[in-house]
This record gives structure tokens, sequence and C-alpha cells, in this order.
């Protein structure tokens, strides 16, 4: 193998906009990140309700005019 070639390895914190901090071994000293299996939807169970009424009313507002013909 050749020498030098590698970039250094460290071990770093991986802190979410949630608050919660992982540590883990990196080539980047800290890294953030916006969301974590702390508080992704698909891990927690909650999920965020989009307002889908309001863009299926202006769908069909947009459209009403071809379903009469």
């Amino acid at each position: 193998m050749k020498d030098n070639i590698h970039p250094e390895y460290y071990k770093t914190t991986i802190t979410c906009a949630c608050g919660n901090v992982i540590e883990a071994g990196s080539t980047k000293k800290d890294i953030r990140v916006e969301i974590c299996s702390k508080c992704h939807p698909f891990f927690t169970g909650k999920q965020k309700l989009v307002d889908s009424a309001g863009r299926i009313e202006r769908f069909r507002k947009k459209y009403e005019k071809f379903q009469n013909q």
C-alpha cells in the first residue's frame, strides 16, 4: 500500500437539529444534519400532516370546466 494517500480519520460527533448527538468515525471533524433516526417520521411513527385538501380543491376548481363537457 502507498503511504500518505488516505485522508485523516477522526472520531466525530454528528449533531441533529433536534439535539440528538451520535458518536461516529469520519473524515470530517463535526457533522450537522437536519434529520436523524430520533426525529424522522419513519422511525418515530409520527407523520406530519400536509394540507392536501387545499391542493385537491384547487385542482378540481382548475379543471372543473373539462369535467362538465
